[in-house]
C-alpha cells in the first residue's frame, strides 16, 4: 500500500482527504497541516515556496511518501512548479472547478469562491479564460470563511447571519450565480452552512477529481475494502493545535505529531 501525504495549511485539506481516502482507503495517509504559517491567502508567494517546500520534504523524507496531495487551492496555483522540481514522486495539486462549473450553469453566472491569493492568480484568470468563455464569473475572496471552517472543524457554531451577511452580494438582487465553486479546501466544510444562506445555488468543488487523479497515478482500478492508517502532523504543536486531537480522530487520523 501507498503512504499518501495530504498537505493543507490548515484543516480545509481535510474535505479533499475525506473524498481521497473514500476512494480509496486501504493506503497509508499523513495529513500535514503547516498551522505555523496559517492563512496561505495572506503569505507573500516566495513565503508560500519557501515554507511549502520545506515542510512537504521534510515529511517525503521522514515518512517514505509515495504521493503528495496539495490540498490547498491557494498552494497548489504557487508551490506545485517548485514541488514538482524538487521531488521524484507525483505531486497532485487542487484546481478550482471552473469547468464543470461551465457545464452546469443555467444562467450563465458563476460564483468563485476562493481566498483572495487564489483570486488574483494570473493561473486562476488563465482557467476562466479558458474554460468558461462567455460566461459571467464573479469573483469573491475571503479570509473569514477560512477561518470560520477552522472554528468549526474545532467544535464552535457558525452564525449563519454573519455567513448570510457575506455572501449577500451573491444572493440578493440580479445576476446572481446559480452555480458556485468553492475554490479553497477549507470551504466545502461549510458546505452545509453555504447552503442554507444560499438556497437553490449548486456548490461544487474539487475533491472528487483530485481522488480520481491520485487513483489513477496510482493504478488503482477497484475498491479495496481494507482499511489503512491515517495519522495527523502540524508545523506548530500549541494549544490550539492540541484542541484539534478529538475532530481530528473523527476523521480516521489517530494521532497528531509535531513535523
Amino acid at each position: 500500500m501507498a503512504n499518501i501525504l495530504m498537505f493543507d495549511s490548515g484543516m480545509g485539506g481535510l474535505s479533499v482527504y475525506r473524498e481521497v481516502r473514500r476512494v480509496l482507503p486501504a493506503h497509508h495517509y499523513f495529513y500535514c497541516f503547516d498551522n505555523a504559517h496559517f492563512p496561505y491567502g495572506e503569505l507573500s508567494e516566495q513565503a508560500l515556496i519557501d515554507t511549502c517546500v520545506a515542510t512537504v520534504e521534510q515529511m517525503v523524507n521522514a515518512h517514505a511518501i509515495d504521493l503528495v496531495v496539495i490540498a490547498c487551492n491557494t498552494a497548489s496555483t504557487i508551490a506545485l512548479p517548485e514541488l514538482r522540481s524538487r521531488l521524484c514522486i507525483p505531486v497532485v495539486g487542487v484546481v478550482p472547478a471552473i469547468k464543470p462549473a461551465a457545464t452546469l450553469t443555467h444562467s450563465g453566472c458563476i460564483g468563485l469562491l476562493a481566498t483572495p491569493g487564489t483570486i488574483a492568480r494570473d493561473y486562476t484568470h488563465q482557467l476562466i479564460a479558458e474554460f468558461a468563455p462567455g460566461k459571467q464569473v464573479l469573483l469573491k475572496g475571503s479570509t473569514e470563511l477560512v477561518v470560520l471552517a477552522e472554528r468549526k472543524l474545532a467544535g464552535e457554531e457558525i452564525d449563519l447571519e454573519t455567513l448570510r451577511g457575506i455572501m449577500a452580494p451573491w444572493t440578493e438582487g440580479s445576476g446572481c450565480p446559480d452555480v458556485v465553486v468553492l475554490g479553497c479546501t477549507h470551504f466545502p466544510l461549510l458546505r452545509e452552512e453555504l447552503a442554507a444562506v444560499m438556497p437553490g445555488v449548486t456548490l461544487i468543488d474539487s475533491g472528487s477529481a483530485v481522488a480520481r487523479r491520485v487513483a489513477h497515478l496510482l493504478g488503482d482500478s477497484a475498491q479495496i475494502e481494507s482499511q489503512g492508517t491515517g495519522v495527523a502532523f502540524c508545523t506548530r504543536l500549541d494549544a490550539a493545535a492540541e484542541k484539534l486531537k478529538a475532530p481530528l480522530v473523527n476523521w480516521g487520523l489517530t494521532s497528531l505529531h509535531a513535523v
